[in-house]
């Protein structure tokens, strides 16, 4: 058994091929994961075409808020709207849903005292 660059366990060279020909595929299919576990997932390329002044803001955006590139600064935007499409989700399902119980002083009270029980045990 042969333990390839980046720890892929192979069972060695296929008996009709060169083990040089095995190795190279070896490598390169552990390079492969191996740029896949550090970088992550291959990523796909889109076009945006943009106004100048849009273009212009994005440029600004760039060089005074330390992304290497627009790219950067779109994944960025766009993983800020996953998140508030996600918040927004919740805070509507929270809102569809009937209160569990009231939250007045009273109910602050109870977990004060419960705060200081634990806190002096």
């Amino acid at each position: 058994m042969t333990v390839c660059s980046v720890g892929v366990r192979n069972a060695g060279p296929p008996l009709n091929r060169p083990a040089n020909a095995w190795a190279k595929r070896c490598l390169t299919a552990d390079l492969a994961k191996y740029c896949q576990f550090v970088y992550g997932p291959v990523m796909g390329t889109m076009n945006i075409s943009l106004p100048d002044a849009l273009r212009s803001f994005v440029d600004q955006q760039v060089a005074s808020r330390g992304y290497g590139t627009s790219s950067e600064y779109v994944r960025e935007l766009i993983r800020r709207d996953q998140d508030r499409q996600r918040l927004r989700g919740l805070l509507l399902d929270g809102a569809d849903s009937a209160p569990a119980s009231t939250a007045d002083g009273a109910r602050f009270d109870r977990l004060r005292e419960r705060v200081r029980r634990q806190t002096t045990a």
